[in-house]
């Protein structure tokens, strides 16, 4: 039987898989800094995107898209400001964030999920 981590990066795995069909060129795998992660950095096209995974075995404890709480998004947020200044990008970079809900049923990818949370 795997772990939670195991689980995770074969899910992640999967989601960026689908994601590079569809065009998205991978930048970065599980982003560390001192204020939180970041599961995928990405470009599609002109656009960076922040890529949070989500995983639920059952619908018990809800969908996983309705894990990315306010506050799961404000760290996020503030993790996609510190890499930002971290890569040198200039104010004017084009960014969203996108959430993959990986679930029995399949994964769904929910683009510009949220808007960047102070």
């Amino acid at each position: 039987m795997k772990n939670k981590r195991e689980l995770g990066k074969e899910y992640e795995a999967a989601v960026r898989r689908i994601l590079e069909k569809r065009g998205y060129r991978i930048l970065r795998e599980n982003y560390r800094c001192p204020i939180g992660e970041i599961d995928l950095i990405t470009r599609d096209g002109k656009t960076l995107v922040f890529v949070e995974v989500k995983y639920r075995s059952s619908k018990r404890c809800g969908l996983p898209e309705e894990a990315v709480s306010v506050g799961k998004q404000r760290r996020i947020s503030r993790t996609a400001r510190w890499y930002l200044m971290e890569q040198g990008y200039a104010d004017e970079v084009i960014c969203r964030f996108d959430v993959a809900a990986v679930s029995k049923d399949g994964v769904r990818i929910y683009q510009n999920a949220f808007d960047c949370q102070s």
